[in-house]
C-alpha cells in the first residue's frame, strides 16, 4: 500500500509541475524483455503448479502476470514519452498501475494468498 501512496504522490507531483523526464533506452530495453519473457515465465509456473499440485505456485504465476501487465504499462509510457514527446505519459502510467499495486496490496492485506480458482485454501 505504501508503494501505491508514493507512486500517486510522485505521478501527481511530476504532472502538476510538468517535469519532463529524461528518455531511458535501458529502461525501454529491459520494459520490452520482461513484456516477453514474463508471460512465458508465467505459463512456465502454471505447469509447474498444475503438476505438483501446488496452490502457492499457481498464486505465484497470477503475480508473474501481474508483472507482465505493468512492464506493458511502463513500457507504454516509456515509449510515449521518448518517441512522441508525451512527456505526461511516463507519470500517466504510474498512476495507471496504483490500482494493480493497491489491489494487490489490500489482497495481502486481507491474507488472500491466490486467486479462487486455484485450489488452494
Amino acid at each position: 500500500m505504501a508503494l501505491a501512496a508514493y507512486i500517486t504522490y510522485e505521478s501527481a507531483t511530476a504532472l502538476i509541475g510538468q517535469e519532463r523526464p529524461e528518455h531511458s533506452l535501458p529502461g525501454i530495453i529491459v520494459a520490452a524483455v520482461s513484456v516477453v519473457v514474463m508471460p512465458m515465465l508465467a505459463r512456465a509456473k502454471r505447469k509447474v503448479a498444475a503438476g505438483i499440485g501446488s496452490g502457492a505456485m499457481k498464486a505465484d504465476s497470477r503475480q508473474t502476470d501481474f508483472c507482465t501487465y505493468m512492464s506493458a504499462i511502463l513500457l507504454g509510457g516509456l515509449l510515449l514519452n521518448a518517441v512522441a514527446g508525451w512527456w505526461w505519459a511516463d507519470p500517466m502510467a504510474g498512476l495507471v498501475m496504483v490500482p494493480i499495486i493497491a489491489k494487490e496490496g489490500i489482497d495481502g492485506l486481507r491474507g488472500k494468498a491466490c486467486c479462487d480458482d486455484c485450489g488452494c485454501g
